[in-house]
């Protein structure tokens, strides 16, 4: 479980400005923090770990933003895929203002030392996703629908950081064709 508080998400949200210029380091942490008004060494306590901490936190932070707006939106009169499409694009949306930051916190996660930073990140994100989508699943389909949403949630987002279409419909269209795919996976396998 990750640490979370209203200093640490604060925190983060100044930080986000500053992290295209500067990437995910102590010196955006510190450009964040002094906007608040609030000493550069706090960085030190809210983030122990440095900015891959902060990393995690703020991926934890879009996943409880997601989690919010599918709430407001109410979500529950659609299928579970139209929920989970939903659910995805929203990340997509409120991640939009903050695409370099994504963009720079993936290359430090993909760095062999941060591999396990990046895999716990992407649990959680695949978690919270189905939370939202309002999956109850207690058996062994917990795991295969978030592994399976994981690698669809990171072909996604590996395709949205390169899309310049408008309103981000090549990406939607891109989503699409994940989710018939494995739609139709999933028919072959209750066939088989």
């Amino acid at each position: 479980m990750i640490e979370r508080s209203e200093e640490r998400d604060e925190a983060l949200r100044a930080a986000l400005p500053h992290v295209p210029a500067l990437g995910w380091t102590r010196a955006a942490l510190s450009a964040g923090l002094a906007d608040l008004g609030r000493d550069a060494l706090e960085q030190d306590w809210l983030f122990p770990r440095g900015p891959v901490e902060a990393i995690e936190a703020w991926c934890d932070l879009a996943d409880r933003d997601m989690e919010a707006a599918a709430v407001a939106e109410d979500l529950a009169a659609q299928r579970i895929p139209a929920r989970i499409r939903r659910v995805v694009l929203i990340r997509l949306e409120q991640a939009a203002p903050h695409k370099d930051a994504v963009r720079r916190a993936l290359a430090v996660q993909s760095l062999p030392w941060n591999l396990a930073s990046a895999a716990r990140t992407v649990a959680r994100t695949a978690d919270a996703m189905w939370a939202a989508a309002g999956d109850t699943s207690a058996d062994f389909s917990w795991y295969t629908r978030r592994a399976t949403l994981a690698g669809v949630y990171g072909a996604t987002l590996a395709f949205w950081l390169q899309d310049q279409s408008p309103e981000g419909m090549a990406t939607e269209a891109f989503l699409d064709r994940r989710l018939a795919g494995l739609a139709r996976f999933q028919k072959m396998q209750r066939k088989a």
